[in-house]
């Protein structure tokens, strides 16, 4: 009998103990099944835990929650971008190898000569991603920056596609919610910003944004091209036939993104049309700053920026906030800009959830600010191989770890999985090889990405702290297809409890098919 044989054998065993105790009820002898199958699965993992390949194909199976943060642009795969330029007959600069409209300037050349000559199919590939990226004369912050405004003339024009793209690989790598960062077309906000001027008093400017509805048109606009998106997205992914992609029954959410980098009566009015989107429209959710965040301007507004989210959320309390909040390390910014970013995103700006907060290590009192964001239940997403190849942070250098230690809810995240080549189940095979978690950790991962999704509704759980089913549902095995009256009014009423079920049977499925059968097939 081989080790993995004995692994299962052991933690089965006690589903046939529960079958010859006749005074235990169904519920109970389903959930010690489940407990067993949950037993033999963390024994598997932890056989294949030095397998690269039978772990990512493992943990390519294993239901992975929700992907909370990630940029709609630099989420899709970096040679979709390239026939999409060649589709639209997009030119490439000589230099820059940016995208543009032709015609085609000097030594440009069209962007469809990628689809018959390889050499500058890699070039483009390499210059739009961190495919084969080596640091020497360009930092891996700066090479995966630059990528951006390469294909941003694609992005552009292709909102529905690529939705469609990233909701199918999610779907595809069992994850139940996908909330993705889009932008909106600046001409028009520029221009009445231009119009308004900056003022001081926020109170004023934003009286001033919204007379004569000049920001009511931006709002109608952005929701007509999120209508076409979505038709574009639904008709791309065939969700309307008989054969609908694996990305069409997937949630998604929309969060607007902020260049920070630009004018302060600019970002303002970009602000509260992110707000007022999600005011209005129930496909948006949130809003959140975005371009590095050691850019001068960035640095220069960082308290600027935080005050007016505090004036906006006073205006807007039922608007959710995640910011981008201490991707910084030092070198690339000097001391006095690590000492308080994360503690500004989550008291004055209000954020719920920081994306990154890498520089958490070189706060001022970093032991009360991390008591704080558990006290508040503030999530930090955390993309590990972004802060890898960005920041050079990764291992135990990490501060993933220290955030757990402190009980801050944590939640893996991609970022920008087309332009970093990588995907969710690698996250979770840094998490569980370079911080060496276990089945039920990532499980708890899992649970926590989809109960600080900003899905409406009641949660599946008691509290934030554990992973109690509430009253209603506690008598239950979550996950059950056929829960009782008071469990099944619950899922009805809310979408987030309705997608927490959805995963627990999931899990309940993955689990007793890895202990019947000793795991999931190798793969590449």
């Amino acid at each position: 009998m081989n080790h993995r044989r004995v692994l299962l054998r052991s933690a089965l065993a006690a589903v046939l103990c529960a079958a010859v105790l006749p005074a235990w009820g169904a519920p109970e002898r389903a959930r010690r099944e489940g407990d067993a199958a949950e037993a033999a699965t963390a024994a598997y993992m932890e056989e294949v835990r030095g397998r690269p390949r039978a772990l990512r194909a493992f943990l390519r199976a294993f239901p992975k929650g929700a992907d909370l943060h990630n940029h709609l642009g630099g989420a899709a795969p970096t040679e979709l971008m390239v026939e999409l330029a060649a589709r639209d007959g997009l030119c490439v600069e000589r230099g820059s190898l940016r995208a543009v409209a032709p015609p085609c300037g000097a030594g440009g050349r069209p962007a469809a000569d990628a689809r018959r000559d390889a050499a500058f199919h890699r070039r483009l590939v390499r210059a739009w991603s961190m495919q084969d990226f080596v640091p020497g004369r360009e930092t891996g912050h700066d090479h995966f920056f630059a990528t951006f405004e390469k294909f941003e003339e694609v992005e552009t024009g292709h909102m529905g596609r690529l939705l469609g793209e990233i909701a199918d690989r999610a779907a595809e790598q069992r994850q139940f919610y996908l909330e993705t960062m889009v932008s909106h077309p600046t001409a028009g906000v520029a221009a009445l910003a231009a119009r308004a001027g900056y003022d001081r008093d926020l109170n004023r400017l934003r009286r001033r944004l919204l007379a004569g509805d000049g920001l009511g048109r931006l709002v109608g606009r952005a929701r007509a091209a999120t209508d076409r998106a979505m038709a574009e997205f639904r008709a791309a992914s065939r969700c309307d036939t008989p054969r609908p992609h694996a990305g069409c029954g997937l949630p998604v959410r929309l969060i607007t993104q902020v260049d920070r980098a630009a004018a302060p009566e600019q970002v303002f009015t970009e602000l509260l049309l992110g707000f007022e989107l999600a005011h209005r429209d129930p496909r948006f959710v949130a809003v959140n700053l975005v371009t590095p965040e050691d850019g001068a301007v960035a640095l220069r507004d960082y308290g600027l920026h935080m005050r007016m989210l505090d004036r906006l959320h006073g205006w807007y309390p039922e608007v959710h906030i995640t910011l981008h909040a201490g991707e910084l390390v030092p070198g690339l910014v000097g001391p006095e800009d690590l000492r308080s970013h994360i503690r500004q995103a989550v008291r004055t700006g209000h954020a719920e959830r920081i994306g990154h907060g890498v520089d958490v290590l070189w706060e001022d009192d970093r032991s009360a600010l991390l008591a704080a964001m558990a006290a508040r239940h503030v999530l930090v997403e955390t993309p590990l191989t972004s802060n890898s190849q960005i920041l050079g942070v990764s291992g135990r250098r990490h501060p993933f770890g220290l955030y757990r230690r402190h009980r801050v809810p944590v939640a893996l995240a991609t970022d920008d999985g087309g332009v970093e080549r990588s995907d969710i189940t690698a996250e979770y095979q840094r998490a569980a090889t370079s911080h060496r978690l276990g089945y039920r950790a990532l499980k708890n991962l899992a649970r926590t990405s989809l109960e600080y999704g900003f899905l409406p509704g009641r949660s599946l759980w008691r509290g934030r702290d554990g992973f109690a089913a509430v009253p209603e549902c506690a008598g239950e095995r979550p996950g059950a297809p056929r829960p009782g009256a008071g469990c099944a009014a619950v899922l009805a009423r809310s979408p987030k409890a309705a997608v927490e079920w959805k995963q627990e049977g999931a899990f309940r499925e993955f689990e007793e098919q890895v202990a019947g059968h000793g795991g999931a097939a190798e793969g590449p």
